[in-house]
């Protein structure tokens, strides 16, 4: 009976995975955070990694942003199709390892259109004296 418990479990396992990246590529709009690297990274030129993309958002926003959550939107953006990577040269100066540098997709910039014209939408339709600074 436990070996049946086991598969059933690796099953569902593999079905929520697969329900959660499903809706992950349905999503339309960005998060506040993956629009700030999508427009970060074209902002670099369109080919970055981590370090520079973390250092750059830093400054914008004028706090430190930490490099894990960095990665872990890039890896976000990358399963939705919005950006991808390409390896590097291996470095001395990195132990060997090679930096992993991102660039975004067309879906990307579609994304990124259409989150825009949304948000314009949204600004738009506010009250007057609703969007005013306090």
């Amino acid at each position: 009976m436990s070996h049946f418990r086991s598969l059933f479990r690796k099953l569902l396992t593999k079905l929520y995975l697969f329900a959660i990246n499903e809706d992950m590529a349905e999503q339309r709009f960005l998060g506040e955070f993956e629009l700030m690297i999508l427009l970060a990274i074209l902002r670099l030129e369109n080919v970055t990694y981590g370090v520079p993309l973390a250092r750059e958002l830093s400054d914008l926003r004028g706090r430190d942003v930490s490099l894990g959550s960095v990665y872990a939107t890039l890896d976000r953006l990358e399963l939705k199709g919005l950006v991808k990577s390409t390896l590097g040269e291996s470095t001395p100066e990195r132990g060997g390892r090679a930096k992993r540098f991102f660039t975004v997709t067309a879906a990307g910039v579609r994304s990124l259109h259409e989150t825009r014209r949304v948000l314009s939408v949204l600004w738009k339709k506010l009250p007057p004296g609703k969007g005013e600074m306090a």
